[in-house]
């Protein structure tokens, strides 16, 4: 195995280094970060921020800890999700209602690059900790504030979840059957959105700040903007027509043929719109004329002709099973794949060649199957360097890095400040 130049802090459990670890330094080496978020979206930045070196360090509420430790599935008494969402970072334990834990947790913020915070607006000024203050304090501060609705307007007091952030933003009106509830995507979307947004948020104010010689900054991501961001023509289709886009079920609407279709064990997903593609996918399904129809030659007539082209491909897939359509698709170069389950994926090889399935060992020593690195770089790739830390695992040591004495920490643990 490859040793991980920047392996774990000392005391940490060593994690398997990444299957293909480069030598060198991260592309965020030498980056810190303080994370004050809890659930999904700040933290999921934060995530990504450490993937690439950034040193993270998370400040837990003592005794509860993140809520995201208890979420969904446990093993040994913590979220299997835990153990994705927070590797790479150091937990420490403090109580921001303190006048102490407060203290604390400026002086983090003065030696730090980056804030990530998804408070409700408002709660870190009434700490004393709002931008003006953290900027008086580390004019260097890249500040990311992920919020319901922004730091702005008149929604900004709001309680704002995810789920909510979807609705909002145009995304929960499209997503279902016509004429039936909106469904959910099925997993945190706008908070995974808000958080990508706050990633590259960060990456282009610390270039900014570094490249270009420029001061620190609040970056504001509100989590209806994150996801309708990427509504792609809706507005302009309701400006230039009057035109509201509606729930169209597993169809791509204007775009065909594009559709999930019926097989004898399963569904397939078929994207035949490019021109050629499309002829290459009507001679494959026995239904050349239809390739050759000059009115179906480009996208604005087959659209026209959707309906008529769902039904002659899903008399075609109906009869077969998901592997064979999928073969046929695949020898003409036709677009097409299943619907995978975790099961689907735990066991494709191609995930397992793109080490996309990682093996990761928790603090307690269990081995889990994890989800990979995104994006891939060449040269300075991301990397799985520590596990998931315990609540307050490095409060001790990050209080020492910062020059605290020991009888100091332990009056701050006996005033319940720290844990």
């Amino acid at each position: 195995m490859t040793t991980d130049p920047n392996a774990s802090p000392a005391g940490a459990p060593a994690l398997p280094a990444s299957p293909d670890p480069a030598p060198g330094p991260r592309a965020l080496q030498g980056v810190r970060v303080v994370e004050m978020g809890q659930l999904i979206a700040g933290p999921f930045c934060a995530k990504t921020l450490g993937e690439f070196g950034a040193d993270v360090v998370k400040i837990e509420p003592p005794g509860s800890g993140d809520p995201l430790r208890n979420w969904r599935m446990l093993q040994d008494g913590t979220s299997v999700w835990w153990q994705v969402q927070s590797r790479n970072k150091r937990s420490v334990a403090l109580d921001l209602r303190s006048p102490e834990g407060r203290d604390i947790a400026r002086r983090l913020i003065a030696e730090a690059d980056v804030l990530v915070e998804n408070f409700r607006p408002g709660t870190l000024e009434s700490w004393g900790m709002g931008w003006e203050d953290l900027r008086a304090l580390n004019p260097r501060l890249v500040m990311l504030r992920i919020s319901g609705y922004g730091q702005t307007g008149p929604y900004r007091d709001l309680p704002g979840f995810g789920a909510i952030g979807e609705a909002m933003g145009g995304l929960r009106h499209l997503t279902g059957e016509p004429g039936r509830v909106p469904v959910r995507v099925g997993v945190s979307i706008g908070d995974t959105l808000a958080a990508l947004h706050g990633a590259l948020g960060v990456m282009m104010a610390l270039y900014h700040r570094d490249a270009r010689g420029g001061a620190g900054q609040v970056i504001d991501v509100a989590l209806h903007e994150a996801v309708f961001n990427v509504m792609e023509s809706l507005i302009p289709e309701y400006s230039a027509f009057g035109a509201v886009r509606e729930a169209a079920g597993s169809a791509l609407p204007g775009i065909a043929p594009s559709n999930a279709y019926r097989c004898t064990d399963g569904y397939v997903l078929i994207a035949g719109n490019g021109d050629s593609i499309f002829r290459r996918l009507m001679d494959t399904i026995g239904r050349p004329e239809l390739g050759a129809d000059p009115a179906l030659a480009d996208n604005a007539g087959r659209a026209a002709r959707a309906g008529a082209l769902d039904a002659a491909i899903g008399a075609w897939t109906l009869p077969r099973t998901v592997d064979a359509v999928l073969a046929a698709l695949g020898a003409a170069r036709v677009p097409a794949g299943k619907v995978y389950t975790a099961k689907d994926i735990h066991e494709d090889p191609h995930y397992r060649a793109r080490d996309m399935i990682l093996r990761q060992t928790t603090r307690d020593g269990r081995e889990i199957d994890v989800p990979g690195v995104v994006p891939k770089l060449s040269a300075t790739p991301g990397t799985v360097r520590s596990a998931a830390p315990r609540l307050g695992e490095d409060t001790d040591a990050v209080l020492r890095g910062l020059g605290i004495p020991e009888e100091d920490i332990a009056a701050l643990r006996a005033k319940g400040a720290i844990a």
